[in-house]
């Protein structure tokens, strides 16, 4: 079996992402709304960092680090940490390739993803719809506790029952330094 490497995203790469946000919004129903051009659902902005899995030169997997979700998730997080929304990073976009499942492609995105947190000082914090219960087993057996659960209106209209999780607290002696790279990544990509 060809193991799976992980490694930030490049502007390369939004294109095979977008691939793969379609082929797990047809899996999963993830995201529930498909936006018009799908590089712009993975290049959001709020990016701080962002990675992509592949295997044998495919991309199978990503997941980015942001500074923020929505103000309810942001405010359920914060209470349940005693910290402010800046020193929170959301692990988003989390995204496997159907045909990878259970093959810990989306466990080692997530301890990217934390990790990346935890070295900008940051507590990785999450949601994820009621629904999405693969997913959430992912969360939990990962060590990720459930904080709140919250309902959130989109612009669109859409409402939406999610729950908020906060990951494991870091552990002892692991850095806590702001690693912060000059500019974030996000939707600059796109030009």
């Amino acid at each position: 079996m060809t193991p799976v490497t992980v490694r930030p995203r490049s502007a390369a790469d939004l294109g095979p992402c977008a691939e793969l946000v379609r082929a797990v919004h047809n899996a999963d129903g993830y995201p529930r709304n498909l936006p018009e051009d799908l590089r712009v659902f993975i290049a959001s902005r709020g990016g701080l960092a962002a990675w992509v899995a592949e295997r044998g030169g495919i991309i199978v997997g990503h997941v980015a680090l942001h500074s923020r979700s929505s103000e309810l998730v942001m405010q359920a997080a914060g209470a349940a940490l005693g910290e402010p929304a800046a020193r929170m990073g959301v692990v988003a976009r989390l995204l496997v390739s159907p045909r990878v499942r259970r093959a810990g492609v989306g466990r080692l995105l997530m301890q990217t993803a934390s990790d990346e947190a935890a070295a900008r000082g940051l507590r990785p914090v999450l949601d994820v719809a009621t629904d999405l219960t693969a997913a959430i087993r992912l969360y939990e057996s990962c060590g990720w506790t459930r904080a709140a659960a919250v309902t959130v209106q989109f612009g669109d209209g859409t409402v939406l029952d999610e729950y908020v999780y906060v990951g494991p607290a870091p552990a002892s002696g692991q850095p806590t330094v702001d690693r912060r790279s000059p500019g974030s990544v996000g939707q600059d990509e796109l030009a």
